[in-house]
C-alpha cells in the first residue's frame, strides 16, 4: 500500500473537483421522473463484488437503444425525486437522441461493495484472478447488455478528471460491445505533467490540502489556514522540510510517502498510464479525447492521451476535442467566457450540442454521419472560432518560426547576430521573495481560473524579464505543439525556469475597454534545472555553466490577432503554487532546509551561439 500514497491527493482533488462540478450545474426544473424509468441495481463482478449502479431507461422507447455509461468515485448527484441531475444539463442534449443512461459507483465508494484502491493499478496480463477498473467495466457491460431492456448491443463510455481515466481503463479492457469512449480532462502521470508535479518542480498546495483533507482525521476536513494570503502563510512556512515537523506531526503517512520521493522513481512510474497504454498494440474503439487550453489540472494528460493513441490508430478512430475551457469546463457551462476572457461564443454548448453528441450518435445509433477526414475540432482563441483538422497538430500549412530574444526586451523572428557569446539579460532570484503565480492575496478561489489571470502583476517584478515584438502588422496564427529553448545559467547548483507565451492586448481596446493592455498567458511550463539530463538521477548545476533547456510548453491552437504583441516572460519562481528552489542542489529537494536556500543571479542568453527563443508552429495564411 506505500506505494499507493501517490494517489491520494489526486484522488481527493478530483473529489472535491467533482463535488464542485456537479453542484454546479444549471439544471432544468423539469421533472425527469416524467422522462424516464429508473433502475437501482447492485451489479456482480467476477469476485463476486456488487457495484451500486443506477440505470435509467427513457419511459417511451420506440427502438433499441445504446447503453451510455459514467463511472465516477464522487457518487450520485440525484434531484429530490432521485434522478441525475446530469442528465437535465450537460448530457441534455444525449437525451434529446435517446440512451439507457448508467451511473456507477467504484469500488468501496457510497453504495458499491468493496475496496476503494485509488487509480487501481491494472492487473498483470496472466494474473486472471485478479480485478481492475478494466475488468469492473467488462463485466458491467456484459451484464448491461445481457439484463437491460430494450438495449441495441452497443455500449459507450464517458467521463471527466477521474472520470476521464476511468475511460481509459475502459477502453483498455476491449470490450466486444464497447463501440466509442470519450476520455476528457484524464491524468496520464502524476509527475510528468499532471496534478502534483511537472517536470519535477512540485506543486506544494495541491499537494498539502488534500494531504491535509484526507488524512488528519476519517472526515474530508480542510486545512484551516492562519492567514488570508496563502502566500504569506507558504512564504512563512519555509522549505517543505518543515511541513511534517511543523503541522502534520508524523500523523499524515502520505505527505511523508510523497516527500520520499521525489524523483521519477517505481513510486511515481506506478501511478502513470504510459505502461498501461503500452498494451494497446491497435486502437480499435473509437475515442474522443477532450481537453481545455486553461485546465489548471491536468492538460498534459489529456492531451498526452490523444497523441499516445495516435500511435496505434491506424484505422482513423482517433479523435480530439479542445476548447477554452478550464478543467471540465465543457460539461459545467455555456462557454461563453472563462475569467475576464470572452470568447464571443457559447463554446461548451456548441461542443456538447455539434461535436459530442453527433460524435456518440453516430458510432452507438448509426445516426448522421461524421464529415470526411476531420479528426480534429479545436476552438482557436484570439480569432474566436471553431477550426477542423484532419489530425492534430495538423501538419499541411503549417511553418515551425523561432521568435528569439534580443536586447532592450525586443522579441522578433529575426536570428540573433550579436557575435558576443556573453551576451545575456540576467536578474536575482530570492526563493524569500518569490514571484506569485497570483496577484496577492492568494485564495482558494482564484484556483479555477489563474492561467487566464492578467500578467501584468508578474511584468513589473525585476526578477521576471519580458521580451515583446512591437504590435503585430497581420495576424500570427498558432497551431499545434510550441517549445522554448532557453540558453541559461544560475549562480547556483539547481534552479527552476518559468516560460510563458503571452498575447498582449493593444493598449486602447475598443470592444471591451477594460482588457486594454491585458496579458493573456497561452503557453506556459516550469521545469526543474536539477532534471536536465535525467528525470531519475537529479544531477547539480555547475554555478555559471550555459545550459540549453528545451522545454515544452504545449500544444496550443491560438491567433495572435493585429496590433496586438507576443510577448515572452522567463522567471525562476512561481508561488506558492510550486514550491520555491532552494537553488542549492539538495540530493532530495523535499529534505532542504533553511540553510540550503541561497540568492542567485540568473542569465538567458541571447547571443549568436546562445540564441534563446519560442519555437512556435504557425499557419501559413
Amino acid at each position: 500500500m506505500a506505494t499507493r500514497f501517490a494517489g491520494v491527493a489526486l484522488s481527493i482533488a478530483l473529489f472535491c473537483s467533482g463535488l464542485f462540478a456537479r453542484s454546479s450545474y444549471n439544471v432544468d426544473e423539469k421533472d425527469l421522473s416524467q422522462t424516464f424509468k429508473k433502475l437501482d441495481v447492485m451489479i456482480p463482478m467476477r469476485d463476486g463484488t456488487r457495484l451500486h449502479t443506477e440505470i435509467f431507461v427513457p419511459q417511451k422507447v420506440q427502438e433499441p437503444l445504446p447503453i451510455l455509461i459514467t463511472r465516477t468515485p464522487y457518487g450520485p448527484d440525484d434531484d429530490a425525486k432521485g434522478f441525475a441531475k446530469v442528465l437535465a444539463a450537460a448530457y441534455s442534449d444525449f437525451v434529446k437522441d435517446g440512451y439507457i443512461f448508467v451511473f456507477q459507483d467504484i469500488r468501496g465508494r457510497f453504495k458499491s461493495e468493496g475496496q476503494f484502491v485509488l487509480l487501481r493499478p491494472l492487473c498483470g496480463e496472466s494474473d486472471h484472478a485478479c480485478v481492475d477498473e478494466t475488468t469492473d467495466t467488462n463485466d458491467t457491460i456484459e451484464w448491461l447488455i445481457n439484463n437491460t431492456a430494450h438495449n441495441n448491443g452497443r455500449a459507450g463510455v464517458l467521463g471527466i478528471s477521474y472520470g476521464g481515466w476511468l475511460t481509459v481503463m475502459a477502453l483498455l479492457g476491449q470490450d466486444p460491445h464497447l463501440k466509442a469512449v470519450s476520455p476528457q480532462a484524464s491524468p496520464i502521470d502524476l509527475w510528468l505533467g499532471d496534478d502534483y508535479a511537472h517536470n519535477g518542480a512540485f506543486r506544494q498546495t495541491y499537494a498539502f490540502n488534500y494531504e491535509a483533507a484526507m488524512e488528519r482525521s476519517k472526515e474530508l476536513t480542510p486545512f484551516e489556514y492562519d492567514k488570508y494570503d496563502q502566500f504569506a502563510w507558504y512564504l512563512a512556512l519555509g522549505p517543505l522540510s518543515n511541513v511534517d515537523k511543523r503541522y502534520f506531526f508524523g500523523k499524515v503517512p502520505g505527505w511523508n510517502q510523497l516527500v520520499a520521493h521525489p524523483n521519477y522513481d517505481e513510486y511515481w512510474k506506478a501511478e502513470s498510464v504510459f505502461p498501461a497504454l503500452a498494451r494497446l498494440h491497435r486502437l480499435t474503439i473509437p475515442t474522443l479525447s477532450v481537453a481545455g487550453w486553461w485546465d489548471q489540472e491536468d492538460f498534459y494528460g489529456a492531451t498526452t492521451i490523444y497523441a499516445e493513441l495516435e500511435k496505434k490508430d491506424p484505422d482513423h478512430l482517433n479523435y480530439f476535442a479542445a476548447g477554452p475551457w478550464n478543467h471540465g469546463g465543457w460539461d459545467l457551462t455555456q462557454g461563453n467566457k472563462l475569467g475576464d476572457i470572452d470568447f464571443d461564443n457559447d463554446t461548451g454548448k456548441y461542443f456538447r450540442a455539434k461535436i459530442e453528441a453527433p460524435w456518440f450518435a453516430y458510432w452507438l445509433k448509426d445516426k448522421g454521419s461524421l464529415p470526411s477526414q476531420i479528426r480534429a475540432y479545436t476552438f482557436q482563441t484570439g480569432s474566436n472560432t471553431w477550426e477542423s483538422y484532419q489530425q492534430w497538430p495538423p501538419q499541411e500549412g503549417v511553418t515551425k518560426r523561432k521568435l528569439y530574444f534580443h536586447s532592450a526586451g525586443e522579441l522578433s523572428f529575426e536570428t540573433p547576430n550579436d557575435s558576443n557569446s556573453q551576451a545575456f539579460d540576467s536578474y536575482i532570484s530570492d526563493p524569500r521573495n518569490p514571484v506569485p503565480y497570483l496577484p496577492r492575496p492568494i485564495t482558494d478561489t482564484s484556483w479555477t481560473t489563474w492561467l487566464v489571470q492578467d500578467q501584468r502583476f508578474a511584468s513589473n517584478r525585476p526578477d521576471v524579464l519580458d521580451w515583446e515584438t512591437g504590435p503585430l502588422e497581420q495576424d500570427v496564427t498558432v497551431a499545434g505543439d510550441i517549445v522554448a529553448h532557453l540558453f541559461a545559467s544560475t549562480s547556483g547548483t539547481d534552479s527552476d525556469w518559468v516560460v510563458k507565451l503571452v498575447d498582449v492586448y493593444p493598449e486602447k481596446y475598443s470592444s471591451d475597454p477594460k482588457m486594454g493592455g491585458y496579458e493573456l498567458m497561452v503557453a506556459d511550463e516550469i521545469f526543474r534545472a536539477r532534471y536536465r539530463q535525467s528525470f531519475e538521477k537529479p544531477a547539480s548545476v555547475t554555478p555559471g555553466e550555459v545550459i540549453e533547456y528545451t522545454i515544452d510548453l504545449h500544444t496550443n491552437n491560438h491567433r495572435f490577432l493585429t496590433g496586438h504583441k507576443i510577448m515572452v516572460q522567463v522567471q525562476s519562481t512561481w508561488f506558492p503554487l510550486y514550491e520555491a528552489n532552494p537553488q542549492s542542489f539538495v540530493p532530495n529537494i523535499f529534505q532542504a532546509t533553511d540553510a540550503n536556500v541561497q540568492i542567485a543571479t540568473q542569465r538567458v542568453y541571447r547571443s549568436e551561439r546562445f540564441p534563446s527563443s519560442v519555437e512556435i508552429p504557425v499557419i501559413v495564411h
